[in-house]
């Protein structure tokens, strides 16, 4: 799917890491939440509530799922599942990488 439709967006952008990644929350018409945002080149360690899937749209990206060892590789039209109060280090190199952030 290429847009949401009939979506609530939160007019404040969420600005992490000295403006390193943007994002803003959106919630579809079902109640389910998003946030749609960039990272720009940088390694970045970021910490979970829920369960997330992070879907690439646009870029590539290596992350590290906390307690694992090995970095993996993510491009445009893959994603990683990150469990639930946990953590994952993601690492972005050239362009800015596009995401798709979907809470369980």
């Amino acid at each position: 799917m290429s847009q949401f439709d009939n979506v609530a967006v939160a007019k404040q952008a969420n600005v992490y890491f000295d403006g390193k990644c943007v994002s803003h929350s959106i919630t579809l018409a079902d109640g389910s939440k998003k946030s749609v945002g960039v990272i720009l080149p940088s390694t970045l360690t970021f910490n979970t509530g829920a369960p997330e899937i992070m879907e690439t749209v646009a870029g590539a990206c290596r992350v590290k799922l906390a307690g694992e060892n090995e970095w993996k590789a993510y491009g445009a039209g893959q994603s990683f599942n990150v469990p639930g109060n946990s953590s994952f280090d993601i690492e972005v190199s050239g362009e800015p990488y596009h995401y798709v952030c979907h809470f369980a």
